[in-house]
């Protein structure tokens, strides 16, 4: 496993143990996350990430992401991930990730609702 699967794995596991500091401190401050196709903002910088997963994910206790299936290449990492807990039905999606410097700097969201 290479340094940017490392740093991806490692906030996987603080989401499904719902720890918002371990979870948080995987990202850069300016971390930008993307909802694939658009290209606009849905969060940006880490106090915006922090509140977001406070408040719409961490408070939820069935919350779990599955990892199905794993690629990196130099500093990206995709996921194939099933995420339960959120809302009735499941959520089936690929996250894109881009490392640099150690930390998560860019996520892209590619859900199949």
């Amino acid at each position: 496993m290479h340094d940017a699967e490392r740093i991806v794995q490692a906030q996987l596991d603080a989401y499904n143990a719902r720890d918002l500091d371990r979870f948080i401190a995987c990202y850069a401050d300016t971390v930008k996350v993307f909802r694939f196709p658009s290209q606009q903002l849905a969060i940006d910088g880490k106090a915006a990430l922090a509140e977001h997963y406070a408040e719409n994910r961490f408070n939820r206790p069935a919350l779990n992401a599955e990892l199905i299936s794993r690629m990196g290449l130099g500093n990206t990492v995709i996921d194939r991930e099933v995420v339960s807990g959120v809302g009735d039905a499941t959520i089936d999606a690929i996250v894109i990730y881009q490392v640099a410097d150690g930390l998560i700097q860019t996520v892209w969201f590619v859900d199949a609702q």
